[in-house]
């Protein structure tokens, strides 16, 4: 186990351990050049020992980085580290098939078809180069978050398939999808990939495999003995058609099954069409159950003469008796040594016609390995394993590919050339720098659409200008000529708002101080003139020349007019008329102790008298005695008050 934390080739870092398997353990790694998610799948230390072992995991690990696939993991890099072997491979965020079907069970026609599309395109892009999985299974088939297939274990089952691991866990864990002929012992073909992938399409209509038992050989003995389950009896929303391109695919003998995975597309494409509804069940007619007659071997005058007692029965082999003697001719011992010398001849001929064949004869080709998005030193590695030099380096910008990494191989890879012949690679410069423009005047929004997709963060200042149209450009932070490389920087623009405006307010009732404050703070040129009211005081606003809630700008003039007061008359003032009037006001008055007394005597020698006064004059003074009297005195122009 690798301790968490770890950094292997100065570049992957190792967050957690994730799967497990019979000769690789797979992490969860970090590349810290790329900044993305990888798996990393480490060869187990009791393997590393194994020369056999180690050769097929380097070169079948090579091969599968030629399957550039949608529905494949992509391989991005294989290397060894202090006798660590490695493979760098693209990390699936979601859950393998076997899990799948665990959680929700038997899965509809329509998305098996749907998920075994994808699995089938993927395995008929590694056949058309040649290699074989060897061990298809819904563990090494993954699903992610958006439902796409992913395929894996390309390099690692072909290797075990190889091994003596083959005889013991690996294949505990594969014996489900184990077709015949490799139960027997036999070599795995492509159509052996196409019978694993008939009992993948079962478990995901079922959700169980067809063939089970308490041990591997148990299961194998199945395989190649017993009848397929039919479907249909515990699924019947399957229609015969369906469960036919399972019967094809999982037939006993090869030659009953379908010859490629397009033509078991092709064949699951059209199993739920109507015209295919009423269907009869597939029969495989297997060439090696024909029945064969071996003809007996005897003389031909013995042939003519044998009666019908005699007569060969069928799947008889008639053998001579050991003391029947069968007639020959023996030829002359001239004639013999003739023949002895002819065949001589004959087998020094054939022998020097096949020397010349074979050293005339060109190497076998050797396949240009996928060493794009590698770096330089790992890339070189891959072509020298692969028996090929390395021609010139060259170097080129690239906006995908990371710089000091491979951008392409020149014969690109997936070619067919020969041995030690020259692959040139071209390494990434990285991003290409562009070149600021001066973007002033211009549209903001054209010239951020392009920014943008060139990789820039583009930032807008949005700002009055009486000189520039609304929407162009009239500053930039960056000036013109710096090159940059558009890898999230960013640029700010200001944006021309056009020339400001304002909305005049309502001045009526204003004083001219007021007004000169409001024309100041908004650049106003304001003129005064004056005019009568009798309902406005002297000095406030009247009207203006603009509106209220009207747009003004800077600079605008603005005409006031201020009340002047009332209108004067024309003719002589009219002296107002004078009224005389009397009226008696008792001011009320509290004397001192001592004067009360005599004031006392006094009012009992008056009170007869005051008894006399009209009941109208007693309630004047009552009244008088409680509130002050107003006294009002007209008078030219003027109203006084005295109270």
């Amino acid at each position: 186990m690798l301790e968490i934390g770890r950094k292997i080739g100065e570049r992957y870092k190792i967050i957690r351990l994730i799967g497990t398997g019979g000769m690789a353990n797979v992490y969860l790694g970090h590349d810290l050049i790329l900044d993305r998610d990888v798996a990393v799948k480490v060869l187990r230390f009791d393997f590393r020992d194994n020369e056999d072992a180690l050769r097929r995991f380097q070169r079948e690990a090579l091969s599968a980085t030629q399957l550039v696939h949608p529905n494949i993991v992509s391989v991005y890099d294989v290397d060894e580290e202090n006798g660590l072997q490695y493979i760098v491979m693209e990390y699936v965020k979601g859950a393998d098939l076997k899990k799948y079907i665990e959680k929700n069970g038997k899965v509809s026609p329509d998305d098996s078809i749907y998920i075994m599309d994808q699995v089938l395109s993927a395995m008929a892009l590694a056949h058309r180069n040649r290699i074989i999985h060897r061990d298809i299974k819904p563990q090494n088939i993954l699903i992610d978050q958006d439902n796409q297939i992913k395929v894996t274990d390309f390099g690692i089952a072909v290797a075990l398939s190889e091994t003596s691991i083959t005889q013991t866990n690996t294949l505990l864990g594969s014996v489900h999808y184990l077709s015949p002929e490799q139960a027997r012992g036999g070599m795995a073909t492509i159509k052996s990939d196409i019978y694993a992938l008939g009992i993948v399409l079962y478990e995901l209509l079922s959700g169980e495999v067809p063939f089970d038992g308490e041990s591997a050989v148990s299961i194998a003995l199945k395989h190649f003995q017993d009848p397929m389950p039919l479907i249909r009896k515990n699924n019947p929303e399957v229609p015969q058609s369906l469960e036919n391109v399972i019967l094809k695919a999982t037939a006993k003998e090869p030659t009953d099954r379908y010859g490629t995975c397009e033509e078991m597309m092709a064949d699951l494409d059209t199993s739920l069409n109507a015209t295919r509804q009423h269907e009869e069940i597939f029969s495989p007619v297997a060439m090696s159950n024909e029945t064969k007659v071996i003809q007996p071997i005897s003389p031909s005058n013995k042939a003519k003469k044998t009666d019908s007692a005699d007569a060969v029965q069928p799947n008889t082999i008639v053998v001579p008796e050991a003391n029947q003697k069968t007639p020959s001719k023996i030829p002359p011992k001239k004639k013999r040594k003739g023949l002895l010398f002819f065949l001589l001849l004959l087998v020094v001929g054939v022998a020097v016609a096949f020397y010349v064949i074979w050293s005339n004869q060109e190497p076998d080709p050797v396949i240009v390995p996928e060493i794009v998005n590698m770096n330089e030193d790992t890339a070189k590695r891959m072509l020298e394993q692969a028996d090929l030099t390395v021609g010139q380096v060259k170097e080129e910008y690239d906006d995908k590919i990371a710089k000091e990494f491979v951008v392409r191989a020149n014969p690109k890879p997936g070619t067919s050339v020969s041995p030690q012949s020259k692959i040139n690679i071209y390494i990434s410069l990285g991003k290409k720098p562009i070149t600021i423009e001066n973007y002033l005047g211009k549209s903001y929004s054209q010239i951020s659409s392009q920014l943008k997709s060139a990789g820039f963060e583009v930032e807008r200042i949005d700002e009055y200008d009486s000189e520039m149209e609304v929407g162009l450009i009239s500053k930039q932070d960056i000036q013109e000529g710096t090159e940059l490389v558009p890898d999230g920087k960013t640029i700010t623009f200001t944006v021309s708002l056009g020339e400001q405006v304002f909305s005049m307010k309502d001045l009526k009732g204003y004083t001219k101080v007021s007004v000169e404050d409001f024309a100041s703070q908004y650049g106003l040129i304001v003129n005064y003139e004056e005019q009568t009211s009798d309902n406005v005081a002297e000095g406030l606003v009247l009207s203006q020349s603009i509106a209220p809630q009207v747009n003004f700008k800077e600079g605008d003039s603005l005409t006031v007019v201020l009340s002047s007061g009332e209108a004067e008359s024309s003719s002589a003032p009219v002296e107002p008329e004078f009224i005389n009037f009397s009226k008696k006001v008792l001011i009320p008055y509290k004397a001192p102790v001592e004067e009360e007394e005599e004031n006392q005597k006094e009012s009992n020698s008056e009170e007869s008298k005051e008894t006399e006064e009209s009941s109208s004059e007693k309630k004047v003074s009552e009244e008088s005695e409680k509130k002050a009297n107003h006294i009002t005195i007209f008078m030219k122009d003027e109203d006084h008050s005295i109270d």
